[in-house]
């Protein structure tokens, strides 16, 4: 490990905490700049690979010593620049400007590294942006990513982050013709200083690209001042380079804990995330500003930093492409606005019951019952040998009982009215050896749902109550009305007729 004196760490004071990765996972102690938030402290220890203590100086100097070394072996980087790049690289990363993804951090050797720069580190405090300062951090960047690749990678992966910070920053929205004009002229002016400092290296050691022959032609002028002339100056350098060391350059990437550690808020080209943050303190969950938020003008962070359509989204993927080497990466699926909860829907109603079947005075009688929760809800009656329109009376008859049970009358109710009603067919039950006779198909009915739904045994009627010379015949009953005959004959109504020929 390099040692850190004489070095920009020496002058960095830290300060120690303990904290994990994420809520789940077990706290480490770490060391960081004082003024950095517990976010750059959570992105650290998911950064730093194993489980101990860890500091950003020695954290960060095992990619820088890896770089410096391999890059020097390659022959990309000589004695006297290594001293001047290792003191780039720790200023990029101690200004928050910029640091290689989180694979250059944890060792991945089988991965392709990437370095990325985060745009609002670079706005000044006089609200301008430092064009200078970006362009030769971008070039910073490619010498990283050829050194770590040990000169031998022709694929390199430079990209920027939080685009949303920076409009947010200098107040344009996001959805505007100024806004996708400045991300044009970042992009041409990432695209620029990336391949000029290929064309340098491909002086060195050997062009093995030849100088793109259509040029992607970069914003003629934009709402950032010098931007426009900045990405022009910075093209038209590569277009002099002899030729390329490298055939891919620049390439945006979903973001990681690089990004966090940085203060990044988004990743490339990502709207941002909104003006609140949710963070969680001693008292519990709070909203706070985003930096965006903070970074824009007062009065306007509604207007700047509200939702963002897919169409926008669109219109700034479609406006910096031409500029990158590889395509944006999708946008990360943004979820559906919340929906009320649907109404509770009432359960398919399930019906249970039984059919009985039993014969009273030999003619044969079907009841049919339906329940719901044990409580009986329907009946119905199917009967063999009689006509039809008693057939249909004791349908009519049944539906209006089961309405009836439906609007919570009484089972008991209709008991009281039925049981015991004398009307034929009548005589012994078979089948049913709780029922022995029944004066009418409506007693037996009746007092059978009352020992099955009510618990009551109802007394049987006498044997002579159901024999056929009993009054429970219909064909023998007297009339209920004690109607008397017409004493005087009834008029010839044939007297009325007239024959008409």
């Amino acid at each position: 490990m390099a040692r850190l004196d004489g070095t920009l760490w020496e002058g960095v004071a830290l300060r120690r905490t303990r904290i994990g990765a994420d809520p789940d996972a077990p706290p480490r102690a770490l060391a960081l700049p004082a003024e950095w938030e517990p976010e750059a402290a959570a992105a650290l220890a998911a950064l730093a690979p194993g489980s101990g203590p860890v500091t950003l100086p020695r954290a960060a100097e095992a990619w820088i010593s890896t770089a410096l070394a391999r890059g020097t072996k390659a022959g990309s980087i000589s004695q006297r620049e290594a001293l001047r790049l290792g003191e780039a690289w720790r200023a990029l990363l101690l200004a928050r400007r910029g640091a290689p993804g989180a694979e250059v951090w944890r060792g991945e050797t089988k991965a392709e590294p990437r370095f990325v720069l985060n745009l609002p580190a670079f706005l000044e405090p006089e609200g301008g942006f430092d064009l200078e300062g970006y362009a030769e951090a971008c070039r910073l960047g490619i010498a990283f990513l050829d050194a770590m690749g040990s000169g031998k990678a022709t694929r390199l992966r430079l990209g920027f982050a939080d685009l949303a910070g920076l409009l947010a920053g200098i107040g344009y929205a996001y959805d505007s013709d100024e806004g996708r004009a400045v991300a044009a002229g970042i992009a041409a002016l990432t695209r620029g200083a990336a391949e000029s400092q290929s064309g340098r290296l491909a002086e060195r050691l050997g062009a093995r690209e030849p100088v793109a022959l259509i040029w992607p032609e970069p914003p003629a002028s934009t709402p950032l001042p010098g931007l426009a002339a900045a990405a022009r100056a910075a093209l038209d350098e590569a277009a002099a380079s002899p030729g390329l060391r490298h055939v891919c350059l620049v390439a945006l990437a979903p973001a990681d804990a690089a990004e966090a550690l940085l203060g990044a808020e988004s990743a490339g080209i990502a709207p941002a995330p909104g003006a609140t943050r949710a963070v969680e303190t001693v008292t519990g969950i709070m909203d706070v500003p985003t930096r965006a938020a903070l970074r824009a003008p007062q009065g306007r962070v509604a207007a700047l930093l509200g939702p963002v359509s897919d169409r926008a989204r669109r219109a700034m993927t479609e406006t910096v492409t031409p500029f990158l080497h590889i395509a944006p990466p999708a946008p990360v699926a943004i979820p559906a606005p919340p929906r009320p909860a649907p109404a509770p829907r009432a359960p398919m109603r399930r019906q249970s019951g039984q059919t009985l079947h039993v014969s009273i005075g030999g003619h044969r009688v079907a009841l049919r019952t339906a329940e719901e929760d044990g409580v009986l809800r329907d009946i119905a009656f199917t009967l063999a040998k009689e006509s039809a329109n008693y057939r249909s009376l004791m349908e009519g008859f049944a539906q209006s009982v089961s309405i009836g049970l439906a609007r919570g009358v009484p089972l008991a109710d209709y008991v009281e009215a039925f049981a015991y009603t004398r009307f034929g067919p009548a005589g012994t039950v078979e089948g049913d050896p709780d029922i022995p006779r029944a004066t009418s198909v409506l007693d037996w009915a009746f007092r059978r749902l009352a020992l099955d739904y009510l618990g009551s045994a109802l007394p049987h009627p006498d044997a002579e109550d159901v024999t056929p010379d009993s009054t429970a015949r219909a064909a023998e009953q007297a009339p209920l009305l004690p109607l008397d005959l017409p004493t005087t004959a009834a008029p010839d109504k044939r007297r009325n007729f007239r024959i008409v020929a």
